[in-house]
């Protein structure tokens, strides 16, 4: 099957899934990091999706604008428009032309400037032990299945997220705290990119469904 993988330089969810035989692509404006430059298409995503008749969409917009953490700076994004360019980019890959779309986005102002997310996953529900709130929109796809506890008939796959406690009692995601002293367009590369255990399930879960 054709797949995008929108504004994902790091190629994560587009390698699990040309493991299963998709014909995957990974776009963005920056080139890649994954190590595949033939999968990947570099230019603005919404030209991509335009191109080519695609079975599924799966999309990483930047949150630079939209995500509660930068909430400080909404008020400047506002009037000089980078918040509404933002959210117009992200809307129109949510109204793209394409059967099967999912969009993932850090907690933000989508929930409130369109509406609220189908399902909010965590690394830690997929192997990775970390605590990172994440909200997908879904078109035609079904959640992410994860297992808390063994069942009859699945495995557990949630793992003790690793947490550093500040000296007064805040507490957050040791992976956090490791990367918050790296310089702020380190920390944000690394932040952007998809955890292992999520990427694997979205092709497992996702490809599966086509």
């Amino acid at each position: 099957m054709k797949i995008l993988c929108a504004c994902e330089e790091s190629q994560a969810v587009t390698i699990e899934l040309r493991k299963l035989g998709h014909e995957a692509y990974s776009c963005d404006l920056e080139p890649c990091s994954g190590g595949y430059p033939a999968w990947h298409i570099q230019e603005d995503a919404l030209e991509t999706i335009g191109e080519d008749d695609w079975d599924l969409l799966i999309a990483f917009p930047p949150c630079t604008h939209l995500c509660v953490s930068g909430a400080r700076h909404f008020e400047a994004k506002r009037k000089d428009g980078r918040q509404q360019a933002g959210i117009d980019f992200f809307m129109a890959i949510a109204n793209a032309p394409i059967d099967k779309i999912a969009i993932e986005n850090p907690v933000g102002i989508m929930s409130s400037e369109w509406r609220e997310p189908d399902q909010i996953i965590q690394p830690y529900y997929f192997g990775d032990p970390v605590r990172k709130t994440t909200c997908l929109w879904l078109k035609n796809l079904r959640g992410l299945v994860h297992y808390e506890h063994d069942e009859f008939f699945h495995k557990q796959t949630w793992v003790e997220p690793e947490i550093h406690t500040c000296a007064n009692g805040s507490t957050f995601s040791q992976w956090d705290y490791d990367i918050a002293c790296m310089k702020p367009e380190v920390r944000a590369g690394l932040r952007s990119k998809t955890f292992t255990g999520i990427a694997k399930q979205m092709a497992i879960q996702w490809g599966g469904q086509i």
